[in-house]
């Protein structure tokens, strides 16, 4: 199975680049092309022993699953279900692979359950090696290093089978940043494939606090909005999107958040979000069966 990586960066982390790109170069087994995007920034000189390393600049910052499908886009050919390699890795441009088997241990999966169209890796503090609750992408995750099948995915520590972007496609562009795994993982459970969490592919990550700005509680407001009304059957959208909005007043969000959040909420309803494919209810009933019906 022939793996290549996609690495997206606003081209402010040199040195953390660098670092990642040595260490994919360092994986076991046949070597991974890597195709780095510049997101509206110039990207530095990419050379690195014993890889190859393609890049991309994009004139403007397109968003994260806009800048990502550039990536996809690189792979794609005339053969091999349109793409030149199996499966395609993404990870963070400030990510580490602490471990050379990790792009082995994908190919084995891969291999060995057909079904298999995604799968998202445990993320570690490097000095620490704890793994935060909100990088473990199921409701029961309290124990990080349990793997499990799942119904969400990490945009920045994955692996895809180039199938699953030929059959549904790639990320949803109009999203800009905020819930576009989920749709592209529905959307993938939705035509059978299935998506694991494998805690023994682990990326290190500095850990971070998740960004409370307002154009961040405005996106995240939005794009719940744009994947209910792109993915759930009629009857499921507005219990689902109760819910959320029922968690938000939980959560207890600042004022002007909260501000952000309800005017990203209305923007999601009354702006375009793409093509409706609703999903079938027997998907409905696998999210349910998975622990986390598409409700909540």
């Amino acid at each position: 199975m022939r793996l290549g990586a996609v690495v997206l960066t606003m081209g402010n982390r040199p040195e953390e680049l660098r670092a990642l790109l040595e260490s994919v170069a360092k994986q076991d087994g046949e070597p991974i092309e890597v195709v780095v995007v510049g997101n509206g920034a110039p990207l530095p000189e990419l050379a690195v022993p014993g890889l190859t390393v393609r890049t991309v600049e994009l004139p403007e910052n397109v968003g994260i699953p806009a800048g990502r499908n550039v990536g996809i886009e690189a792979f794609r050919t005339d053969g091999r279900d349109g793409f030149d390699v199996d499966a395609l890795l993404f990870l963070d441009d400030d990510g580490l692979l602490p471990h050379a088997d990790t792009a082995e241990l994908c190919r084995q999966a891969f291999a060995a359950d057909r079904e298999l169209g995604i799968i998202s890796f445990r993320i570690a503090d490097p000095d620490t090696g704890a793994t935060q609750r909100r990088h473990v992408p199921r409701l029961r995750a309290s124990d990080p290093l349990r793997s499990s099948r799942v119904t969400t995915f990490l945009g920045g520590a994955n692996a895809v089978r180039t199938t699953v972007f030929a059959e549904v496609g790639g990320l949803p562009d109009e999203f800009f940043y905020a819930h576009e795994e989920t749709d592209l993982a529905w959307r993938a459970l939705n035509a059978g494939w299935l998506v694991d969490y494998r805690a023994d592919m682990v990326l290190h990550h500095p850990t971070t606090a998740p960004a409370r700005h307002a154009v961040y509680h405005r996106m995240v407001a939005r794009n719940r909005v744009w994947l209910a009304r792109r993915n759930l059957p009629a009857p499921l959208v507005p219990a689902y999107l109760g819910v959320w909005f029922l968690l938000t007043l939980a959560r207890r969000p600042s004022l002007p958040g909260l501000r952000a959040w309800l005017g990203g909420f209305k923007e999601g309803w009354s702006t375009p979000c793409g093509p409706r494919r609703p999903m079938k209810w027997a998907t409905v009933w696998r999210l349910t069966r998975l622990g986390r019906p598409p409700i909540i």
